[in-house]
């Protein structure tokens, strides 16, 4: 691995001229290295994060990359890390023009990962400097408790999927308030509502007080507002005191709380293990946002290295060439999910949408096909738009918001379903549904989203730590309960309780025989659904259903 040379440096750095002028943002300083494929095998497992701490489950993925790289040899391109300075890495017999093209689709994955709030957490950070600061700790810790600092991580690695990621960003999202505003928050919401018992009236009026006050002097006007508060309410200042000395407590997740509760990791002997959860749930927040806008980043990098290598001179003569790598990048699949393809067309879509001025209340209420094919203000505002969502939005909301009908049907795109032949014994696909509810429920199901699992401190008793799932209609997968629960306990040094949902019984679906003799399912099966409850203690795993 080394860095690239200055010829190709040189091209490196006329991209990111050329994406700066189309609108572009991000820190101008880069880090670009030649590898190997095989470099980049040893890479993947982690996160192509080369400073990451070492781990068993790595080595056993580089030699089974390395096996399938023998019989189906793969030629990947480029891998960027968000960090700072950007770090990329690129094949080492790429050709000028396929460097300037992967250029351009790096410098928007930088672009994307710098302005995009769901990455905000990470903007300042220098994640492979830290990243080598904690492998030098976790390697120190082996050759001091030796198998032990593997135990820890495998059990932290297990529950870092539920690491509070949107905690940690409405902390960074929310502005600070200042003291005025603190005040009339507690007027309002608990000294009115919870204090007084305010009336609905009551409540408005002291609102349309507030509103004049505020529209009669801004500067003074919150003071005027609670002057009159005062004089009404005398005992109010001092309510008001009291609760600023009653911070409530932060929303903890699953690690944080055994880290700063659990009896057994708080014994001086071992502290230690502290650090290493510590490590393992900083590297999962790292990496959450990212899995959470595949579509929405592989989507914008492949608009972008198409929109500004075809306006590049340097294509002269690859136009073919381009064609042929672009079409195996962004093809859409019937069946399956690209996420360079999806994200791209979906892009392409919102901008011209929008310069047509379709996201106004005036296009959403007409249902007339033709007058919506004809419908064009010529805002002209598509470009600004689609950098707007590439700041505020993730997967799930960039799919509910702009998969629409249109886009379906101007794509083509369909569910697939799937029947068995019994004639021939073979798999049937079949047109299921052109509906983009549909469409985006499909779309919706593929995308990450961890189980949500609160503690519940008021039913922990006797050292017993208690895990509620919200069901939200998929179930855990019951053959990684038990290991997991098991790494909690010992984590917890206590028995761990988790109350959960899975299938009660299924009914099953009627079946229609059509014409030579395959069945498919008309409905859905109805599925009851069960509370259960996990109990570990002494490494026991018992269930037992909740009546």
């Amino acid at each position: 691995m080394q860095l690239i040379d200055q010829h190709t440096k040189k091209i490196m750095e006329g991209c990111k001229e050329r994406a700066k002028d189309a609108g572009l943002r991000f820190h101008h300083e880069t880090l670009e290295y030649v590898v190997s494929n095989r470099d980049l095998l040893e890479l993947a497992p982690k996160m192509m994060i080369p400073t990451l701490y070492d781990y068993w489950i790595q080595d056993v993925e580089v030699l089974k990359e390395k096996g399938r790289y023998e019989l189906y040899p793969a030629n990947p391109y480029e891998t960027v890390i968000n960090t700072r300075p950007a770090i990329s890495f690129y094949n080492d017999n790429n050709p000028d023009w396929l460097n300037v093209m992967i250029f351009y689709h790096v410098l928007a994955h930088i672009d994307f990962f710098q302005n995009n709030l769901f990455f905000r957490h990470t903007w300042d950070d220098d994640f492979t400097g830290r990243a080598l600061s904690d492998k030098r700790l976790i390697a120190k810790l082996r050759s001091e408790k030796g198998r032990w600092v593997d135990y820890v991580i495998e059990f932290a690695r297990s529950i870092d999927n539920l690491v509070g990621y949107h905690d940690e960003l409405s902390r960074l999202d929310r502005p600070a308030k200042t003291q005025m505003s603190k005040k009339v928050d507690f007027y309002f919401d608990i000294f009115l509502q919870s204090h007084k018992k305010a009336s609905f009236s009551e409540y408005m009026k002291e609102i349309d007080r507030y509103n004049d006050s505020i529209r009669e002097n801004k500067l003074l006007g919150e003071e005027a507002f609670f002057y009159e508060v005062v004089k009404k309410h005398p005992e109010f200042e001092a309510v008001y005191k009291k609760s600023l000395s009653q911070t409530p407590g932060r929303r903890q997740d699953l690690m944080e709380y055994l880290m700063e509760h659990s009896h057994f990791l708080n014994r001086e002997e071992n502290k230690w293990m502290k650090s290493v959860i510590q490590v393992v749930r900083n590297t999962s927040l790292f990496f959450q946002p990212q899995i959470r806008t595949k579509i929405m980043n592989e989507g914008w990098a492949s608009f972008w290295h198409e929109t500004l290598f075809l306006e590049d001179d340097r294509i002269s003569g690859h136009e073919v060439d381009f064609a042929r790598v672009n079409a195996g990048v962004t093809s859409l699949p019937k069946i399956g999910l690209n996420p360079y393809a999806l994200g791209m067309l979906l892009f392409n879509h919102i901008e011209e949408a929008s310069n047509k001025g379709r996201y106004s209340f005036e296009f959403l209420r007409l249902t007339d096909v033709q007058s919506r094919d004809r419908y064009d203000t010529g805002t002209g505002a598509g470009r600004q738009f689609i950098f707007k969502v590439r700041e505020h939005f993730c997967d799930f909301t960039f799919i509910n918001a702009f998969l629409n009908q249109d886009f379906v049907n101007r794509n083509n795109l369909f569910v697939a379903g799937r029947r068995l032949n019994q004639n021939k014994m073979v798999w049937e696909y079949f047109i299921k549904s052109r509906r983009a509810e549909d469409y985006r429920e499909m779309m919706l199901d593929v995308l990450y989203h961890p189980p949500h699992i609160e503690l519940i401190p008021a039913k922990s008793n006797d050292h017993t730590l208690y895990l509620y799932h919200h069901f939200e209609g998929k179930p855990l997968v019951r053959e990684f309960i038990p290991n997991t629960m098991i790494g909690i306990e010992y984590l917890w040094g206590g028995p761990v309780k988790l109350e959960t949902s899975e299938i009660a019984d299924s009914v099953p679906s009627r079946l229609d025989r059509i014409p030579g003799g395959t069945e498919h399912s008309l409905e859905k099966p109805e599925v009851k659904w069960q509370r259960v409850l996990y109990t570990v203690k002494d490494r026991k795993l018992t269930r037992e259903l909740i009546k």
